[in-house]
Parts: C-alpha cells; structure tokens; sequence
C-alpha cells in the first residue's frame, strides 16, 4: 500500500454529520493524510458543524444537504450520521455523481443497501463502505501468512469478540442502537467488522448457521433513566464451513463486564495461528498479537508484522483509529492508480447477505421448535 505524498491533488470532502466517531476517527485521519482535505460540513445540528468547522479549520458550513453533495469544492461525500439516516445522504451524494464513503452498517435494510449498489454503479461512482479493519497491517499479513502455506491447509478457524459496550444501561448517545429496525445493534455493528476482517483473510464461508440472543431486553438511558424495550440481538453464534472442509465459528458479544477482546484461532494440517487484542475497539497500543508455530507439538511464537505492512507508523493515534486510516490510503491510492482496494458498497451488500443467512437459520430453528 503506497502511502506517500501524492502528485495529484488533494481529494477534497465534505462531511454529512459530526459526531464522536466523526471527531475521534475521520476527522483525525483526514487531517493527518496528506492526501485529504476537509472542505465542506453539514449537519442536522448547526451548532455542532458551526463548532467543528471552527475548530479543524473547515472552510464551508453549509445549510443543507443538497448543497454539500453538490458544492464545487467536494470531491468526496463522507456519510457519518447513524445507520437510519445512510440512505438519504448516500442517494443525494449518487445523485449529484460524487464519490461516497458511508460507515457501516450501509443501511439497515439488505435490499436498500443492494438499491444504492445498483445506482451508484449506474452513476458510475465510486463507492466506500467502512469497513476498515480488513486493511489493517495485522490482517493483510495474517492474509499473506495464510496464502503462503503458514498453517498448511486449514481445518478450522475460531473467532471469539467481546466488548463492555451495549450493556443494559447506555448513554443517551447509544439510544438508537435499542431499537431492532435500525439494524444498529452490537451484533449488526461489530459483528460486521470483524467477520469482514477476519474472512477477507481467510476466505468467505459457502454455509453458515446462526443463533442470535437478546440478553439485554430493557435498555435503560443513563442521563434519564428511560427504559426502552429493545429485541436487538447481543449475542450471536455463527458457524459454517471455509473451502474444502474447514470449520468455521465465530462468537461475538456485547455488555462483557470484564476480560473482552478479540481472540482468533485458526488451525491447519502444518501448523496453528493466534491472533489476540484486548480491546475490541483499541486505544494507543491496544496492537493485535500474532502468534504461531509451523510443524507440530511446539509452542507457539510471537510473530512480529514486518514494517513493510506499517507505512504510517504513528504511535499518537489509537489502533482503532489507524485501521480508518488504512482505509482513507487505499482509497487515495484507487484514485491515483485506478486499482480497487478499499472495501465497496458490494462488500457491504455481501456482509448483509451473510448476516442474513444466521438470521434466517436462526429464525427456521425457531419454527421447528414452535
């Protein structure tokens, strides 16, 4: 992945929301790649875009959404609200033929988001989703380790993710991952983004079963002691099979009062891989560990990702935010060269179709058993 300061210009965004993920990932990101500049915001809020251009130096705040997809000095529509509002913002940006980034979950519904994958490519627009951890170096060199032969053929692969987040009391900033339609849940959320990491490197599964459980039934509101119902699913258990015969399990879960992280596992005929972080969602040297042993019965080593996988070595901005980064530089890099790295609206189409299938599985389990 090439890096480095680019001769052509700068590609120029303009962002739809600004939140705390806006402000703690993208913006940071945007402003430490030479390849972007911020130009234009737009929110629902005023205040908030009038503050944020104010202090990231954001030249346009603009009153409407129509004028930031279509304003002269945007190149590329950033969507950053919540999952419910993707659909309205990426519809206009494809309109006005801007190239769109938009967080995940593309939309809560599989059939409007493969809807904006047809228009955007009837536009003749690019397109990112963000799924941004499958780029970083972590992943891309368990992803070479796996294809040169490391663990000979694989047998099985286990992922176990847990977070403390989306417990039973949250803040009132979370309130919208409470309701079920909005497709906002810890499983629609994070269950995305680290199979979607995890299966860029290994490979797509051809079946899959899913149970899903809701633990967290009333969600109460921090700030105001409002209790919602909610029949968002957090906890979700998926299985499958990967190429030829190998297993594949994956358990992820929300409201984890202690110990949560990620833990992968993947077994082969010739030797074995760990990959382990204590955070799901990491701060400053929250790195993922690789581990491994090629041939039998030996311990497994630390295996250390070569720099090559690591052009941006920066060590002010937490993991969690770095993996954005990689996503907004393969982007930059697609532009330049005409390559097709970032992960696409058809990417996240394939995640909903996925997520689709456990749900379904899940759902014929429960009429059988009715």
């Amino acid at each position: 992945m090439n890096t480095s300061t680019p001769t052509t210009p700068r590609i120029r965004v303009g962002l739809v929301g600004i939140g705390n993920w806006a402000k703690h990932g993208h913006v940071r990101v945007l402003q430490l790649l030479p390849q972007y500049e911020i130009r234009a915001i737009y929110s629902q809020r005023e205040a908030a875009a009038s503050e944020a251009a104010a202090q990231y130096g954001i030249r346009h705040v603009v009153g409407s959404l129509e004028e930031l997809v279509n304003h002269p000095e945007v190149d590329l529509v950033v969507v950053l609200t919540t999952a419910p509002q993707h659909e309205v913002a990426v519809r206009a940006a494809i309109a006005a033929k801007k190239d769109v980034y938009c967080e995940w979950p593309l939309t809560p519904s599989t059939a409007t988001s493969q809807e904006l994958l047809r228009l955007a490519e009837a536009a003749g627009v690019r397109t990112i989703v963000g799924l941004q951890r499958r780029l970083a170096p972590h992943n891309r060199y368990l992803r070479d380790l796996l294809q040169s032969g490391y663990v000979g053929k694989p047998r099985s692969v286990r992922m176990h993710v847990s977070m403390n987040y989306f417990q039973a009391l949250r803040p009132n900033a979370l309130r919208w991952t409470a309701p079920a339609e909005n497709f906002s849940s810890v499983i629609a959320i994070y269950a995305g983004h680290f199979l979607d990491m995890l299966l860029t490197a290994t490979g797509w599964p051809h079946q899959v079963s899913g149970l899903l459980v809701n633990q967290f039934p009333l969600v109460t509101i921090r700030e105001t002691g409002e209790e919602l119902e909610s029949e968002a699913p957090d906890q979700l258990v998926l299985s499958g099979m990967l190429g030829e015969n190998a297993v594949l399990s994956v358990h992820i879960e929300g409201g984890k009062r202690n110990g949560s992280g990620v833990q992968i596992d993947i077994t082969g005929d010739a030797g074995d891989l760990r990959i382990s972080n204590r955070s799901a969602f990491g701060d400053i040297g929250d790195d993922y560990v690789i581990e491994g042993a090629h041939g039998d019965n030996l311990p497994l080593q630390v295996l250390p990702v070569p720099e090559g996988y690591d052009p941006l070595k920066s060590t002010e901005l937490p993991s969690a935010v770095l993996e954005l980064a990689y996503l907004y530089a393969a982007y930059a890099d697609d532009i330049k060269n005409g390559t097709h790295s970032a992960g696409t609206f058809a990417d996240a189409v394939q995640m909903h179709q996925l997520l689709d299938a456990a749900l379904l599985s899940h759902i014929a389990r429960e009429q059988i058993a009715g």
